[in-house]
């Protein structure tokens, strides 16, 4: 070991000042610096102005998209002050912009709730941002700061007078940090309308400057809820039937904590519920939810016992028969969450549980009484769902013992890895046995399984649960993937210390049969086994569409863009004759050379890593695509026609 690897002293411990712990660390504070923490920079500004929102402050937010791709947000609140810190010795502003944990929710006086409760927000976008413009309106007067890498570059100055109040924050991510500092359109609209629904009253508009129509308006979309979770669960359910009339709505405060609770039942076959803490999404539940279920299963058992509506049932009911169809969502107010683990999604108060069980009790007791004809339908679903999660347990024995009887249980058209590591394998699902064969022969067999479907997979958004666990394809890919099915207590979790392979990948045709394969594997992975999606192992595999070719030299192509550019590089001072192009209708059309050059070299393929940014969103997009109401699926093509590739 050389001497100065040895020397391990007092200087060797480094002290990061100020915002350099989050320039050196950036996911440790915002998560990643992908897409997802990108947009994670708007939320937390935005997060601002909904907390003075939730103190009574502010009712309009505004978010711009800026041309060169900055952001811009303005509130109506009270602007953040502006005056000296005692403690600090200089500008609250200066000192909310530049300081970690520093912040008005810290004091319960000024935010009774609050969403980012680690006080690192505007501090951490600042930090992560080339520039970022500060404009307060408060007193009568306009303030301003500008920064540059999270330090300032003068003190606080007035630049103006103004008879309204509020803050406009403008800022530029960092290239240097994030791997792409392009802002989605979509990805925050869907944020800010599920922040308007959450906070009825609310009006939140988002423009999109770096767009506009033939008149010169700017892309623009303006959300406003006067319903708050009852508008919100129509919206998430708009695209299935419901089986009772109203949706059944509670709002109230219990032992000092706001909850509100909205719910309906449709005719499908999976559960949906969306829990939130402070307009946090708790993706992993936690206390709320627990209060939640407890209150809905006691209360419907109760009505359904006492009803008489069970007498003739021999089945036993369990909690599961009474989610069965149900969309609802649940929104709590704490004024001191205590989350599980840094990323926020699972709520540990014990208080918070009680409150809402007792309220959602109150409320589906009255409702039910209140309207017998949508009891009987709510009990006759519960009743329907536990026959056939019945029918789906001997499902479920049966593959189990299938396995057991054939040994490792591998369904026969799995072409397995030899590696045993499920970290350093992977898997591809291939459209038909003629691209399985080519993968087979093109794969590298050390870490690649291949296993073909045949043809297009059961659509389980339409599908009852033992229909689904008695589909071959569906049976193979549980047993190939090394999880259970479920047990009948906890039939949604996967036992995934078995997964066998830790990247999942859906190899199918670049047209419109491929894609449809690829929406309905990725519908029963979000409905049955959603753990992988949230522990980043599902991937999309993208093989080209086009081989451009001259004499001895061949390029591929993508999308038609770069077929054109290899075209004219390729012809030089040609024509375009003397090159030939290759329109690849489907995996089959490449032999195996081709499939691993382009779509299964790890050096040379591009995957797509399947992610979950908003579970509702994704919810009624699933719902929307895969449900039995045609209208909404028109208008989605219709609307993103041109993202399509169609074939004649």
């Amino acid at each position: 070991m050389s001497e100065e690897k040895k020397n391990y002293s007092a200087d060797n411990i480094q002290v990061l000042e100020g915002l350099e712990a989050v320039r050196k660390r950036p996911a440790m504070y915002i998560g990643d610096t992908g897409v997802k923490g990108l947009h994670h920079l708007v939320y937390e500004v935005v997060d601002n102005s909904i907390d003075e929102a939730l103190a009574g402050y502010c009712d309009r937010i505004e978010v711009y998209i800026n041309e060169d791709n900055s952001i811009t947000v303005k509130d109506n609140g009270r602007g953040i002050p502006t005056a000296m810190h005692s403690k600090e010795k200089k500008s609250a502003l200066e000192v909310v912009m530049t300081v970690l944990h520093a912040g008005g929710k810290f004091d319960k006086d000024t935010y009774k709730v609050s969403g980012g409760l680690h006080g690192v927000g505007v501090s951490c976008v600042n930090a992560l941002s080339t520039s970022l413009k500060a404009t307060v309106h408060r007193e009568g007067k306009v303030f301003q700061q500008e920064y540059q890498i999270g330090k300032p570059l003068y003190a606080v100055k007035e630049v103006g007078e103004s008879d309204k109040t509020g803050t406009e924050v403008t800022f530029h991510p960092d290239d240097s940090i994030f791997e792409t500092t392009v802002y989605n359109f979509e990805t925050l609209a869907a944020r800010m309308r599920e922040l308007a629904f959450l906070n009825k009253g609310i009006r939140i508009v988002l423009v999109d400057k770096r767009e506009q129509d033939e008149e010169g308006n700017f892309l623009a979309n303006e959300f406003f809820s006067e319903g708050g979770l009852a508008e919100f669960c129509q919206y998430l359910d708009r695209n299935r039937e419901p089986i009772i009339e109203e949706i059944i709505y509670v709002e109230g405060e219990k032992d000092g904590i706001p909850v509100e609770v909205a719910m309906v039942y449709n005719n499908t076959y999976s559960e949906n519920i969306h829990s939130y803490v402070n307009n946090i999404n708790t993706h992993e539940g936690g206390t709320h939810l627990s209060g939640f279920r407890r209150g809905l299963t006691n209360t419907l058992k109760k009505y359904a016992d006492e009803s008489g509506l069970l007498a003739k049932e021999k089945i036993e009911i369990v909690g599961d028969d009474f989610r069965e169809g149900l969309t609802a969502v649940i929104s709590v107010k704490v004024m001191e969450p205590q989350f599980q683990g840094q990323t926020k999604t699972k709520l540990g108060n014990q208080e918070v549980s009680a409150p809402v069980s007792q309220l959602v009790s109150e409320m589906l007791a009255n409702y039910l009484e209140e309207h017998p004809n949508d009891a009987k339908r709510i009990v006759e679903k519960v009743l329907l769902a536990a026959r056939a999660r019945h029918a789906a347990r001997k499902a479920r024995e049966m593959v189990q013992r299938k396995n057991v009887l054939s040994g490792s249980g591998l369904p026969g058209k799995l072409a397995d890895c030899s590696e045993k590591d499920p970290s350093m394998c992977e898997i591809y699902f291939v459209e038909g046995d003629s691209a399985g064969g080519t993968a087979k022969q093109g794969r590298d067999r050390h870490f690649q399984a291949i296993m073909p479907l045949r043809g297009k997979i059961l659509n389980v958004e339409k599908a009852m649960h033992h229909k689904i666990f008695e589909n071959e394809e569906i049976k193979n890919i549980y047993t190939a993937l090394g999880v259970r099915v479920g047990t009948e207590e906890d039939s949604k979790a996967l036992n995934l210390e078995k997964l066998r392979y830790h990247k999942i990948i859906i190899m199918c045709d670049a047209d419109v049969d491929g894609s449809h394969i690829e929406t309905l594997i990725l519908t029963f992975f979000f409905r049955y086994m959603k753990e992988l999606i949230e522990n980043g192992y599902v991937y999309i595999a993208t093989p080209p569409l086009y081989q451009v070719k001259k004499g001895g030299k061949a390029e591929y192509a993508w999308n038609d863009d770069q077929r054109d550019l290899l075209i004219q590089q390729m012809k030089g001072g040609g024509s375009e004759s003397s090159v030939s192009v290759q329109r690849y209708k489907g995996l089959g059309e490449m032999n195996a050379e081709q499939l691993w050059e382009t779509t299964m070299s790890p050096e040379g393929r591009t995957l797509r890593q399947v992610t979950i940014e908003n579970a509702a969103e994704c919810d009624q997009i699933f719902s929307m695509l895969m449900g039995d109401d045609v209208p909404p699926r028109r208008e989605f093509i219709e609307k993103h026609a041109k993202y399509a590739n169609i074939d004649a």
